[in-house]
């Protein structure tokens, strides 16, 4: 399968304020956040997107309109990418949701958590990777794509392509317009960055096309002992 190029949506007004957004309406990026979203399509410019998935929410929408200015790279919604939903805790301060006793549920629990009127994080993370293992599939093996999405939604994909229970899904951190990428294969994903807010990306391009025998193929799959050189 293919490699997802995972962005959290840069700073909005409601992150500045502690405030849950979730599918909000008009939710979009701060000054903050516009400077991230362009300093991260930088960082991808040297990367040949097959494809570009996004949540239907604002604030993803004005991120992927950043990071792909310029560029002619397939695109379209997808509302399985889209916010946790959750119901009667969206608009709320964190801080006064931090005193709600299921506050601890989600901090120690979080795959027996449903918000009040919303959804399960279990549902939210099957419609996710469901999402990203299904676009992934469509393209080729050698194509990297780009994912636009929530903290919360790319912390549940990270914590399965890492073999995590999403009980412990709290300890991975994926900051505004952060990068996160999987390389999805036959047997197994092999997360290469979490939370990256580095450099350019360029290494992330295919290598030039050329035959490989059948064992080459299949042990593209296979983990590197001892860690292996690195991206060239």
């Amino acid at each position: 399968m293919s490699t997802v190029v995972l962005v959290r949506h840069g700073r909005t007004t409601a992150n500045a304020s502690g405030v849950l957004a979730g599918w909000s309406e008009g939710v979009g990026l701060d000054d903050t956040g516009r400077a991230q979203a362009v300093a991260t399509g930088a960082r991808l410019a040297g990367v040949p997107l097959a494809a570009a998935v996004v949540s239907p929410l604002q604030r993803c929408q004005e991120t992927a309109d950043a990071l792909l200015a310029g560029r002619e790279v397939p695109r379209r919604d997808d509302a399985r990418l889209g916010e946790c939903g959750y119901g009667d805790w969206t608009g709320k301060e964190l801080k006064v949701l931090a005193k709600d006793p299921l506050w601890k549920v989600v901090q120690d629990h979080p795959s027996g958590m449903r918000f009040p009127g919303g959804e399960s994080l279990l549902e939210v993370q099957t419609r996710a990777v469901t999402a990203v293992r299904e676009t992934g599939a469509a393209l080729p093996d050698d194509a990297v794509w780009l994912a636009v999405s929530h903290g919360d939604v790319i912390k549940a994909v990270l914590a399965d392509a890492l073999g995590m229970h999403l009980d412990a899904f709290q300890r991975i951190v994926v900051d505004p317009c952060s990068v996160s990428v999987v390389r999805y294969t036959s047997t197994r994903p092999f997360v290469l960055r979490m939370n990256d807010a580095g450099p350019d990306l360029s290494w992330l391009a295919p290598p030039a096309r050329k035959r490989r025998s059948r064992r080459s193929a299949a042990s593209s799959a296979d983990a590197v002992v001892g860690g292996g050189s690195g991206p060239a």
